[in-house]
């Protein structure tokens, strides 16, 4: 029987021409049966693809051989299931593309990335030497979401600041808004999924002023492989595929509220309205109802 794999990766390098790896990251993935979301950009790329272990393996390798992607950095998840046709369940289809930025900031011209990555960018913090900076200098240590707002309604650091964004690109309103000048001088942790998007956030924040920055190395993902439900991190990571959500250990506590009944839940969907991208966290229970969304995420059956 088929084991499916997802792979969650990235890596920052310059690259000459984008559209050249956009041609052969397809055809890779096309004649292993990978689906999933590829962006490629001069500063790199960025993917999330499932499939079949040994294909997936393969995937890595090949994708490896290419001299700027040697040091990629990749983190395994458990997939759904494989269908009949060889594909992962756990993606509609495959999409690669070639974009401006690999994370859509929407200021691609400030950031800079030579062989060893992006410059400027905050200090990296394993789980150890996080928990090691928290023990050390207690609630003086500032965890800022750098994900999505609606991500966090599931999980998130403890006493974490959520910035209120709905995508990457409401950030730089956010930073220059003002609302968050009194933690430029205060250690700020920042954290995402698996890493990437702090590797851009970071230098954005040290620009505006933010003196002592981190940056979680590997994201949610591997601290929360490192410590379970034993950390800092609380609830359910939210994921952009099919599976929506996953927990590190059994157990995990849980934040989210459904926004039809108030019921606590993990359990996040699309609204159903076709033209809107809402993601609301809705429990099992209500989930085969008409729920929607409005400005105020109000809903309606």
């Amino acid at each position: 029987m088929a084991v499916p794999k997802i792979l969650l990766y990235y890596a920052f390098t310059p690259l000459a021409d984008p559209e050249a790896i956009r041609l052969w990251q397809r055809d890779l993935c096309e004649s292993l049966n990978l689906r999933g979301r590829i962006l490629i950009s001069r500063h790199g790329i960025n993917g999330t693809v499932g499939g079949d272990l040994t294909n997936m393996k393969k995937y890595l390798r090949k994708t490896r051989e290419f001299a700027g992607f040697k040091e990629m950095d990749a983190k395994w998840s458990e997939g759904t299931s494989i269908d009949t046709e060889g594909f992962s369940t756990d993606f509609p289809r495959l999409s690669v593309k070639v974009r401006d930025e690999i994370v859509s900031f929407g200021v691609p011209d400030e950031i800079t990335v030579n062989e060893s990555g992006v410059i400027g960018g905050g200090a990296m913090l394993t789980a150890d030497s996080l928990d090691a900076l928290v023990a050390e200098r207690g609630d003086d240590v500032v965890f800022f979401d750098g994900r999505n707002a609606f991500e966090a309604e599931i999980g998130r650091f403890r006493g974490a600041i959520v910035p209120d964004v709905r995508t990457t690109h409401d950030f730089i309103a956010e930073l220059e808004s003002g609302k968050y000048d009194h933690l430029k001088d205060k250690p700020v942790v920042t954290y995402c999924t698996g890493g990437i998007r702090c590797e851009v956030l970071t230098p954005l924040m040290k620009a505006r002023g933010f003196s002592e920055v981190y940056q979680l190395d590997g994201g949610i993902v591997r601290y929360g492989e490192a410590r379970g439900n034993d950390g800092l991190w609380d609830g359910s990571l939210y994921v952009f595929d099919q599976r929506m959500s996953i927990d590190f250990a059994a157990g995990a506590a849980i934040l989210g509220t459904c926004v039809a009944c108030g019921n606590a839940t993990k359990h996040m969907m699309n609204c159903v309205e076709p033209a809107c991208r809402e993601q609301l966290v809705v429990c099992d229970g209500c989930s085969g109802k008409h729920v929607t969304c409005t400005e105020h995420v109000g809903i309606s059956f």
